[in-house]
């Protein structure tokens, strides 16, 4: 996991639109960029639902949320739809960001080991640094705990 206080790396990845994002476009905002394994499991659903109902209120604060998988374009456009999200998924089959945030790592599911993408949000500042990180996410609580810190940070 990146540290709280250092530059958050810079990316550009396509979203479920094929549409092409970058860090940089959202300079002046606060960014919450969270990282989650798969599109239609369980724990992703709730979260990416969750962070969809509170969008109105993230938009509000001046802050954008932005998720990030290593599934496809097609799959997040797939993903977008069936839950109606209101939000931008980023596709990264390559792990390039997903790396660049050191969230690819060895994980440990009913005693066997395999890589794959731990769950961790991010939330960037309007000059691009980061402010929170947490890699021990809980997906159905992440969205509320992340709009209780955008609250509290002025």
């Amino acid at each position: 996991m990146l540290e709280v206080g250092t530059k958050a790396p810079s990316f550009e990845l396509p979203d479920q639109n094929g549409d092409m994002h970058r860090l940089e476009d959202y300079r002046g905002k606060k960014v919450i960029l969270y990282f989650y394994p798969k599109d239609n499991t369980s724990g992703c659903t709730k979260q990416a639902c969750g962070f969809s109902e509170r969008y109105p209120q993230f938009t509000e604060k001046g802050a954008v949320v932005l998720g990030v998988s290593k599934d496809t374009v097609a799959s997040h456009k797939k993903f977008e739809e069936k839950y109606g999200l209101a939000f931008t998924l980023l596709a990264d089959p390559e792990r390039k960001v997903i790396e660049a945030y050191d969230v690819w790592k060895e994980k440990k599911n009913y005693g066997k080991v395999s890589m794959g993408v731990v769950r961790t949000t991010y939330l960037i500042d309007e000059d691009g640094i980061i402010i929170r990180a947490n890699d021990k996410v809980k997906a159905a609580e992440d969205p509320e705990k992340m709009l209780g810190e955008i609250l509290v940070i002025k």
